[in-house]
């Protein structure tokens, strides 16, 4: 168990690393957007640019992924030793039971 609580601890301090970096970008975002602290209006086109700001990253974050599963995909590693290891475990096994009187 100690090693599945260490395991999982780390997986859920990379979580909340990604929440509170969100948080922040959230809050950044909101605080501009909505001029909360009450500074200087921004000029108009910044505003054009800030609204649809999520929508945006959400879209470059899923083209992201996409190529990163793409690219891990069409660089996959074929194991063909360990293939043929389980090959030729597979014949010894089938081998092994024909001796004992089981047909295939």
């Amino acid at each position: 168990m100690g090693e599945m609580g260490s395991l999982s601890c780390t997986a859920m301090t990379k979580l909340l690393q990604w929440l509170w970096t969100l948080s922040i970008l959230g809050a950044v975002w909101a605080t501009l957007t909505l001029n909360l602290l009450g500074l200087d209006p921004l000029p108009p086109a910044w505003h054009q640019v800030l609204w649809p700001l999520p929508t945006y990253l959400l879209v470059a974050f899923g083209c992201y992924s996409l190529g990163v599963v793409g690219y891990r995909l069409a660089t996959f590693n074929d194991c063909e030793e360990a293939a043929r290891e389980l090959q030729e475990q597979i014949r010894e096994a089938r081998e092994d039971l024909s001796r004992r009187g089981l047909r295939f």
